[in-house]
C-alpha cells in the first residue's frame, strides 16, 4: 500500500481519531450469516441467571455432603 505525499503532508492526529470514530462497516450486516448477528437477550440477565443456578447446585453439593457426614457420623 503506498502513501501519497499529500496525506503524509496533511497528517492530522484528529483527522485520524474522527475517520475511525466516524466508519461504519456495515458488511458484517451483509449476507444470511451477518443478518443473524444480533443479541436478543440481555447479557447481565443471563449472568444473574447462571449465578442462580450456580448458588442452587453449590446448596446441593453441600447438602450432600451433609448428608454424607451424617451417614459417617452413625458409622
Amino acid at each position: 500500500m503506498s502513501v501519497s505525499p499529500d496525506a503524509i503532508k496533511n497528517f492530522s492526529e484528529d483527522a485520524v481519531f474522527n475517520y475511525f470514530n466516524n466508519f461504519s462497516d456495515n458488511s458484517i450486516n451483509q449476507g444470511p450469516i451477518g443478518a443473524h448477528n444480533t443479541c436478543n437477550f440481555n447479557p447481565l440477565d443471563k449472568l444473574v441467571e447462571l449465578f442462580e443456578e450456580n448458588k442452587k447446585l453449590y446448596e446441593r453439593l453441600l447438602q450432600s455432603e451433609r448428608e454424607k457426614v451424617e451417614l459417617l457420623k452413625g458409622k
